[in-house]
């Protein structure tokens, strides 16, 4: 017994420089690189790219599935008698409508309402295009296929803005882009189509690679080409709506003839345009009555809209 404890205690003391030396081989082992990857930043970007773009692809699949089983739980429903029409409808389309918003902002036409031109309005003008904004965005909720929407040049100390707020119920909530960027910083040039009514090309077609801008000005004093010469300032091509092609004065009282519209107007024949694929119906269907134009070959004029003031 007397030996057994110093050799027990030699063995210990013995074992510890070994027990150290794989102690400090495994602390060298696992030690981390201060700077892992650097080689490697430029596949590492290139595969994040790669990796968002699989992931938009990925929820605008799983949006429309779920967008679809709503649809089919619908259906069940109303068929079986299992609860009232009104009351499932409103529920289910008001989820509908959401996933619809979302997956716009990774798969829809793009459209931004350029708010740079707000500062030389009146506070009577700025409420009115507070208003038309509001019906522009419920234009968009009611479709199948709604736009991305982008308000530019919005800066929330500007009169516009407050204005929203205050007139727009959950206007803070709307499913949109609200930015105090230009449309040029967030889109590249070659790519933007500035819609004003003086142009010389008429708009053909609503291409999915292009971004659609309309100038959100209400001028009740009907100053000329305010928008083209915000287009021009821009340094982008400009289009109109196809008026002429498709429209002819009609003979009035007044002998009024104009072909400026508010931006919700302008919208709503866009987004009937890309539904139908006419622009014929889309003009017959929004275009004002009062504005002294009428469809070519129409005998009855357009149905009656609630926004008539004068928008560039």
């Amino acid at each position: 017994m007397a030996h057994t404890k110093p050799e027990t205690s030699e063995v210990q003391l013995n074992g510890t420089p070994e027990l150290m030396d794989l102690l400090h081989i495994d602390v060298e082992t696992d030690a981390v690189d201060p700077k892992p990857g650097r080689e490697d930043l430029p596949c590492s970007r290139n595969v994040l790219r790669k990796q968002r773009h699989w992931e938009k692809q990925v929820a605008a699949k799983k949006s429309r599935r779920k967008e679809e089983k709503l649809r089919r739980k619908m259906n069940r429903e109303l068929e079986s008698g299992t609860g009232t029409e009104h009351q499932f409808t409103k529920r289910v389309m008001k989820a509908i409508t959401k996933e619809r918003l979302a997956e716009a902002r990774s798969t829809g036409l793009k459209l931004c309402v350029d708010l740079s031109m707000t500062d030389c309005m009146s506070d009577k003008e700025i409420s009115r295009l507070a208003g038309q904004l509001r019906r522009l965005y419920g234009s968009n909720k009611k479709v199948t296929r709604p736009f991305h929407l982008f308000l530019t040049d919005l800066r929330e100390d500007s009169r516009l803005y407050r204005e929203c707020v205050r007139m727009n119920d959950g206007f803070l909530n709307y499913t949109m882009d609200i930015t105090d960027e230009s449309c040029l910083d967030l889109f590249p040039p070659e790519s933007v189509i500035y819609l004003t009514p003086d142009a010389e090309e008429a708009l053909e077609s609503v291409d999915a690679d292009k971004v659609y801008v309309l100038g959100g000005l209400v001028d009740e004093s009907i100053q000329k080409k305010l928008s083209l010469s915000r287009a021009g300032e821009l340094s982008v091509r400009t289009a109109r709506l196809p008026i002429d092609e498709y429209m002819v004065k009609k003979d009035n009282v007044k002998n009024f003839h104009s072909k400026i519209l508010a931006v919700n107007q302008v919208f709503d024949i866009l987004l009937t345009f890309c539904d139908t694929g006419s622009w014929k119906e889309a003009l017959q269907m929004w275009f004002p009555p009062g504005k002294g134009y009428v469809v070519a070959g129409s005998d009855s004029p357009p149905p009656p809209t609630t926004e008539t003031h004068r928008v560039e």
